[in-house]
């Protein structure tokens, strides 16, 4: 996996550069700040970009800006936005894309669980934050469902396939895929192939209209 760093925090940078090589991964760019990240992504093509929320100049939206225009430029690149506090706009704003991923810093704590979900939005995926997912489970349509389809969802949200679910919870994996069913279902998502449904259900889930 090819990836570029964009992150002012010296030390972090430095260290996501290293998880990611002592993982078996190229790290292509690592910048200190989001002004070169178009033309980096542009010339080395990379799998996954890692981004600060916040950035120099002003250290308002300047990383959540350029990951939105890197999806609108470059549709099935990973991003992964890095944030240090739950800013659940920018998830709702790109979820939906595929190939997505907002986590909490601190999530970079759980190596594996961190290196898992980069891996995971450079292939396609998505991976949401769990203190994300908590804040909205009471959100309308999503309190149709019950406390463990909110929970199934939830995870699903997260990122997790079937089989993730169900080793997370201890289910089997038949129970899970019954569980994801009926929380389709009860959104009254429409027909399709699983996949896009299981991405409306998410922006279901965000409270997204």
């Amino acid at each position: 996996m090819r990836v570029v760093i964009a992150e002012d925090q010296t030390l972090l940078r430095e260290g996501l550069g290293r998880l990611f090589v002592d993982a078996g991964h190229e790290v292509v760019a690592s910048l200190g700040d989001a002004d070169g990240l178009l033309d980096a992504v542009a010339g080395r093509r990379p799998d996954l970009v890692v981004v600060d929320v916040r950035m120099p100049p002003t250290f308002t939206d300047e990383g959540a800006r350029a990951a939105a225009e890197l999806k609108r430029e470059h549709p099935s690149l990973g991003v992964l936005v890095l944030s240090q506090h739950v800013e659940t706009t920018y998830a709702v704003a790109l979820v939906g894309l595929g190939g997505f991923g907002y986590l909490l810093k601190d999530r970079v704590l759980d190596v594996d669980e961190f290196l898992g979900a980069a891996e995971r939005v450079a292939r396609g995926g998505s991976a949401l934050d769990p203190h994300v997912v908590a804040g909205r489970v009471d959100g309308d349509p999503v309190n149709r469902l019950t406390e463990r389809e909110q929970e199934v969802l939830g995870l699903v949200a997260e990122g997790l396939t079937n089989a993730g679910i169900a080793r997370r919870l201890f289910l089997s994996e038949r129970t899970v895929e019954t569980h994801v069913r009926h929380v389709l279902d009860k959104l009254d998502l429409p027909g399709g192939e699983d996949t896009h449904r299981r991405v409306l259900a998410v922006l279901a889930f965000l409270g997204r209209d």
